[in-house]
């Protein structure tokens, strides 16, 4: 608890003015993350997600906070808080756990955080050049599998980054219902270091989902449609559908990696 006290619980004028600007920031973010699930409006959580995000921000100076880093924290806090508060997350209180048991779940939650991020840093770095790569890796796989979907959006002039930025800033959990994520987060955790070239495919299935539908649709009509994904009714069942294809299709391509190169 000392930990977190040295970076959070000080007065601002003990800060730089881009720690002040950062937690700034996430102040504002806090509210905003998942939005339509409302266990995470309660002020407790907030405050919670604020407390681990400037923490980590601060132990990581190289990327510091970026938007979006808050949506990937939230699927630890249900996990964690599962183990002390039971039922629908509908009906969860945060304020009737003791500190001790709060701050031990934002410790786990940290951690956890600080493990996924540590194989996708240059995700967040200046430019974010690890996010740049994969969309590009994304492109060249959705042309080798499936060249009717890839020609028709180059010749709308739709650029994967349009889209796919927010997916690989945000892995999906703004695309998702949120009682799936937990699922997705346990594969994206058991890939490891192998979790940056696994998302390509992952990301690969999830858009092909939609193959036929976006080959009848014209360049503005795409944008909107991808931007509001019709995923608000799915299921594990679809969730499974998309990670076997992406699992099938890493087992078929990944040791021939030429249609990858950079």
């Amino acid at each position: 608890m000392d930990c977190v006290s040295q970076y959070y619980d000080i007065p601002d004028s003990e800060r730089s003015d881009d720690e002040i600007s950062m937690l700034r920031q996430i102040a504002l973010d806090c509210p905003r993350t998942v939005p339509d699930v409302t266990f995470f409006q309660q002020p407790e959580v907030q405050k919670s997600l604020e407390r681990i995000l400037y923490t980590w921000a601060i132990r990581h100076p190289a990327s510091g906070y970026v938007q979006g880093i808050n949506d990937l924290v939230t699927p630890f806090l249900i996990v964690f808080l599962s183990e002390h508060l039971e039922g629908s997350i509908d009906n969860w209180l945060v304020s009737s756990l003791s500190p001790q048991t709060i701050f031990n779940v934002e410790a786990d939650c940290y951690w956890c955080l600080s493990k996924l991020l540590d194989g996708i840093q240059d995700h967040y770095t200046f430019a974010q050049p690890g996010i740049q790569r994969l969309v590009f890796k994304l492109k060249e796989l959705v042309r080798r599998i499936d060249e009717p979907v890839s020609r028709h959006m180059e010749e709308q002039g739709l650029e994967f980054l349009q889209f796919a930025f927010r997916w690989f800033n945000c892995l999906l959990i703004r695309e998702l219902p949120f009682h799936l994520v937990t699922r997705l987060w346990d594969t994206y955790l058991a890939e490891g270091d192998a979790l940056p070239d696994f998302l390509v495919y992952i990301f690969a299935s999830f858009l092909l989902t939609w193959s036929d539908k976006l080959q009848k649709l014209d360049f503005q009509e795409m944008v909107m449609f991808l931007q509001h994904l019709p995923t608000q009714n799915w299921t594990n069942q679809e969730l499974e559908m998309v990670l076997s294809r992406a699992y099938m299709w890493h087992a078929m391509f990944n040791n021939s990696p030429s249609h990858l190169a950079s």
